[in-house]
């Protein structure tokens, strides 16, 4: 029984590597081409908000009163236009997204700065002033220079976080592995 879990594990962490190197590869091809990284995260928003304007018109004959289901269908026409808008014309599609992180980012980074506030007595506090600070200065740069920052930020900061995240994933199941083994 112990055997045939250890096999188990070490073909989930084999599996589980691969893809973690696939990932990391993906992340370093992103962050290299973060034009065309940029420009597929923007047709995968695109699709996705199709499919959310299909689900909204779907869902608007559940809404049961006249008002529910004229706002599901606004909705629904809504994201959908958007959707279409952004497939067709993936560089301002790219462009909005990058002003949408640039806000994203500022307003992560004050709210990091009020809680480093409010959290300042405890042990740590002080790494969320740091992250905060951080994270505005990266907003900041990515407003000021805009709209000449749409052709690195999305794809730059999809391919950071891909590599980040392909690596901890090895890490992790590296980990596990030298448990088993």
């Amino acid at each position: 029984m112990a055997n045939a879990l250890t096999a188990g594990v070490q073909r989930a962490t084999t599996w589980s590597i691969v893809l973690s190197v696939l990932m990391i590869v993906t992340g370093i091809l992103a962050i290299m081409l973060p034009i065309m990284a940029g420009i597929a995260v923007t047709a995968i928003v695109g699709w996705l908000l199709i499919f959310s304007g299909a689900l909204h018109l779907a869902f608007a004959w559940r809404g049961g009163h006249a008002s529910a289901i004229v706002w599901e269908l606004l909705l629904g026409v809504a994201y959908g236009v958007i959707g279409f808008y952004v497939l067709a014309n993936p560089v301002a599609g790219l462009a909005s997204l990058t002003i949408a992180v640039a806000i994203y980012l500022f307003v992560e980074g004050v709210l990091e700065f009020v809680l480093s506030f409010q959290l300042r007595p405890a042990p740590g506090a002080g790494w969320l002033l740091v992250d905060g600070i951080i994270t505005l200065v990266l907003a900041v740069m990515i407003w000021r220079t805009w709209p000449s920052s749409a052709a690195w930020v999305v794809g730059t900061l999809v391919g950071i976080s891909m590599l980040f995240s392909g690596i901890t994933r090895l890490m992790l199941s590296l980990a596990v592995r030298r448990l088993v083994a």
